[in-house]
């Protein structure tokens, strides 16, 4: 049995020299898969070439890939990728491709039911027909974890509203809080005011913001936890704030204590940022080796 769920986008993150599996749902999905959480990926792919190779990918990571749909019409999804020069990454978003009609299938809704945790996010909600099935799988849910990852222009606040509707934890980072900070029109303008208010206006316990290079923080039953992160090399920060989340959910699952989670989820975060790509091979043994990861 699966103890978590991603459901949304999968696809091909474009670089100006290669091309590198990717999408939030499924770099989340490996990373959770490389901390040995059984976890499995509702999504869709083209019948195509693209298709083939990604799920190819996939399960050479000996990571299931039996609730990843393939789609007979649309192409397996494509992302353009270009890097500044402080290695930080913007996006070219191709539409429509096979993951805005992923469907709820009897497979996905047996899944979300029965895993521990369901995580998903806004991208793949720009489509109504993917929306549509997220709609159906999210009461299925024990817990329900929303990774916000806006991608302008594919959202709308009504929509972003809905999500965190259903949300028990809610992941954004600062530029996500000052969108919602609007959205909410909370009136307190110091990050732990928002963070508290947003709590309050959106009836969402658990909210975590990524924070870049100044670490993260977690409003966890009532309490804000910090963490300054870790300096590193940056390579590029694809993935980064994925592999966060992925920690995060992990360390719940496993019932650590939250500055003890808040901790390794920036550990994880900072090494990811280190090398190149979503998904770099990594063990958590590796990892745990390191000076700042707590085991």
């Amino acid at each position: 049995m699966l103890k978590a769920v991603c459901f949304g986008e999968i696809l091909w993150d474009k670089f100006k020299d290669e091309k590198r599996a990717g999408g939030a749902p499924l770099n989340v999905a490996l990373h959770l898969h490389k901390q040995n959480v059984r976890c499995g990926l509702i999504s869709s792919v083209g019948d195509d070439v693209a298709g083939r190779e990604l799920l190819e990918v996939i399960a050479h990571q000996n990571f299931p890939t039996d609730l990843i749909q393939k789609h007979p019409a649309l192409p397996t999804g494509m992302v353009e990728v270009v890097l500044d020069e402080k290695h930080q990454a913007t996006y070219t978003i191709v539409e429509p491709v096979a993951w805005d009609a992923i469907i709820a299938t009897e497979e996905g809704k047996k899944a979300v039911a029965e895993a521990e945790v369901f995580i998903y996010g806004s991208l793949a909600c720009r489509s109504a027909t993917s929306r549509s099935a997220l709609s159906i799988l999210l009461p299925l849910a024990k817990k329900r974890v929303l990774d916000l990852n806006l991608r302008a222009p594919h959202y709308s606040a009504a929509v972003v509203q809905k999500l965190i509707e259903s949300a028990d934890i809610l992941k954004i980072n600062e530029d996500e809080l000052a969108y919602l900070a609007d959205l909410y029109q909370l009136t307190v303008r110091d990050i732990d005011g928002m963070v508290y208010n947003l709590s309050t206006r959106s009836d969402t316990s658990v909210i975590c913001v990524t924070l870049g290079d100044k670490g993260a923080m977690v409003l966890y039953e009532g309490v804000i936890y910090r963490h300054s992160g870790f300096a590193v090399e940056v390579a590029d920060t694809v993935g980064a704030g994925d592999s966060f989340l992925a920690t995060f959910v992990s360390g719940l699952l496993n019932k650590s204590p939250i500055d003890k989670i808040l901790q390794n989820a920036c550990a994880v975060g900072a090494f990811v940022a280190s090398r190149r790509g979503a998904n770099p091979d990594y063990t958590l043994e590796e990892i745990e080796g390191t000076d700042f990861y707590t085991s």
